[in-house]
């Protein structure tokens, strides 16, 4: 984990108030709302640069933590996460929207840092990310149809041109990209590159929550009240996806290692990808932008807790072992 990974959460909470700040500038308050997506977008482009696709058979090489992983992420999950905003959120369909739209898609490469740190097989995480990666492309207007159609908040039309805008077109680029990179001779050349990519994605989500802030500040700072709203349902569903995956864990006899890959890969979420589709198909809803925002600032503590706490049951594990 590199400096910038260490204080992700330190830097994304400090470009609140950097937003505000340079919001009070009236040239900064105009134009920072357009810098936002390029942010973003390059920001992906990054992301999808850095995911070895190549590895999509080794998905499937366990096909038992793969279905397993699938059938949590995008069965149960979705279920669960409809479940929580009906029972916390039934007063704003904005927000059961953005908290739908949030938890259905699997973070992307966060949660490997965390597998890392708490000793788990990070190969087999790495595996069923692209696996992850298609399937909540795919499925994320689905499920906003599904879960959201009914209430008018959701236009499909708009959600389909923003995922082809902000997904597939950053991830299209991207795979030019490394067609490209594997053509330089200079293989340090080419890992430098995705070095240079894989720092720069904390310092351009910062920037682009920054402009988001110094663009509308006054409108997200009227709902910083959902931060309350938010926290019973997240706390919910990261204890209830903990206890699952040990349980299901246990159930199938996987290692401990196998079991923290399982843990760790179904409760990270993707802020940043989900961000950029919202800003697009929900122009006019702060609301759901705040969510994408304040997510990771309760997400990245929790993970490490958790983190924490896997340990502890490797240690268990290890003493039990030796009695």
């Amino acid at each position: 984990m590199n400096k910038i990974e260490k204080y992700q959460t330190l830097i994304i909470f400090s470009a609140i108030p950097g937003g505000l700040l340079f919001g009070r500038i009236p040239a900064v308050e105009q134009y920072a709302e357009i810098l936002v997506t390029p942010f973003l977008f390059i920001m992906l482009f990054g992301a999808f640069l850095n995911i070895p696709l190549k590895d999509y058979r080794k998905a499937f090489a366990n096909i038992k933590f793969s279905v397993t992983t699938v059938s949590i992420n995008f069965v149960w999950t979705p279920l669960l996460v409809w479940t929580l905003g009906k029972l916390f959120l039934s007063g704003s369909p904005v927000l059961q929207i953005g908290f739908i739209m949030l938890m259905v898609t699997p973070c992307t490469d966060w949660y490997l840092v965390f597998t890392g740190a708490a000793k788990g097989n990070v190969p087999l995480s790495a595996s069923v990310l692209p696996a992850n990666l298609v399937f909540q492309v795919v499925l994320l207007p689905v499920y906003l149809l599904i879960f959201g159609g009914a209430s008018g908040t959701v236009n499909v039309n708009a959600v389909l041109v923003s995922i082809t805008v902000m997904l597939l077109l950053p991830f299209s680029l991207a795979q030019a990209g490394k067609l490209l990179l594997g053509k330089m001779r200079n293989s340090g050349k080419r890992e430098k590159v995705n070095a240079i990519f894989g720092s720069l994605q904390t310092v351009l989500l910062a920037m682009a929550i920054m402009a988001m802030f110094a663009g509308k500040g006054g409108s997200l700072l009227a709902n910083l009240n959902v931060v309350a709203v938010l926290l019973i349902p997240l706390v919910l569903f990261y204890i209830l996806n903990f206890v699952l995956a040990q349980s299901v864990g246990r159930v199938f006899r996987y290692s401990y290692e196998d079991t923290a890959s399982l843990t760790l890969t179904t409760i990270a979420k993707n802020s940043p990808m989900t961000l950029g589709v919202a800003l697009m198909a929900f122009p006019d809803e702060p609301l759901i932008h705040l969510i994408m925002i304040i997510e990771p600032l309760i997400e990245l503590p929790t993970m490490m807790l958790i983190t924490r706490v896997l340990l502890i049951i490797r240690g268990k594990r290890i003493v039990s072992s030796l009695t």
